[in-house]
């Protein structure tokens, strides 16, 4: 099998072509700004062991970025640290249920104390046990507003007069293309989206101009989404659809770590990751 060709030996063929020379060039300087847009920035992540948050740790981390993480699935987290920590990461973690408002605000902390300030909030934590309303799902409902809208606005609380103190910080918030569009059997899901976008909207009017909030818009993407669902039918329509043309959580990861590296008096507000084949 051919050796893959060295960066070197393509600087090397570059300088006898100007053209070449000056794109090379210009992709490695962008690159280095890229990773000092996120280079020991301290980031929190709720919903962090799996899934979105996890591809998004892992991403920040490998751009040098502390990241801090809350997820009640003690085991996985824990998993997850070590694996950032074994490849040369910096990294925190805490049981962290967004349901309870003062687990929120520990994991907040823990970042200000173990590293001195907080640069990123991602309010990723989130539940889908989605059915017909027919079904009165009713234990169902209650846990995805707990979740999906009260877990966000703990985490503005917590993150906000900390973001106020130091005259920076960023908001980062999963929604979802049901935030967008309402589908049936989807109706409390989208709802606790459309909330999640309204919120982060208002948020971004009242902030000013030293903080700033995205809103990270989701389609069909490869993660433990039908876990939380009790309907047998909704689970298995979901997992088929999600075989058929579900994309990586490395995509969003991607256009988190974008969000994030933008230069302080840059505000990206909303980004749409969905797969191509979804309606």
């Amino acid at each position: 099998m051919a050796s893959k060709p060295s960066i070197h030996r393509d600087q090397r063929l570059h300088r006898k072509d100007p053209l070449l020379q000056y794109r090379w060039k210009r992709t490695q300087c962008l690159k280095q700004n890229l990773m000092q847009g996120t280079k020991d920035k301290v980031i929190v992540i709720t919903g962090a062991s799996s899934g979105i948050g996890e591809a998004t740790a892992v991403m920040l981390a490998e751009r040098g970025a502390k990241v801090v993480l809350g997820a009640r699935g003690l085991e996985r987290l824990e998993g997850l640290a070590r694996r950032i920590a074994g490849a040369g990461g910096e990294v925190a973690y805490a049981q962290t249920d967004v349901r309870k408002r003062e687990d929120v605000t520990s994991l907040v902390n823990l970042a200000c104390e173990r590293y001195g300030k907080l640069d990123v909030l991602m309010n990723n934590a989130g539940i889908g046990p989605i059915s017909p309303l027919d079904d009165l799902r009713v234990e169902d409902w209650d846990n995805m507003i707990d979740i999906n809208i009260k877990g966000v606005l703990y985490g503005i609380a917590a993150a906000l007069p900390v973001f106020r103190k130091q005259g920076f910080g960023h908001f980062v918030n999963t929604a979802s293309t049901a935030g967008i569009t309402v589908h049936p059997n989807m109706a409390v899901y989208a709802g606790t989206k459309f909330a999640v976008r309204a919120i982060s909207e208002g948020l971004r009017q009242e902030a000013g101009d030293k903080l700033r909030v995205t809103i990270i818009s989701p389609g069909f993407v490869r993660t433990d989404f039908t876990e939380s669902m009790t309907s047998p039918e909704m689970k298995a329509q979901i997992r088929d659809s999600m075989d058929k043309m579900a994309i990586s959580p490395d995509a969003i990861a991607r256009a988190i770590v974008f969000a994030i590296e933008q230069p302080a008096d840059v505000d990206v507000g909303e980004i749409i990751v969905r797969p191509t084949a979804q309606g």
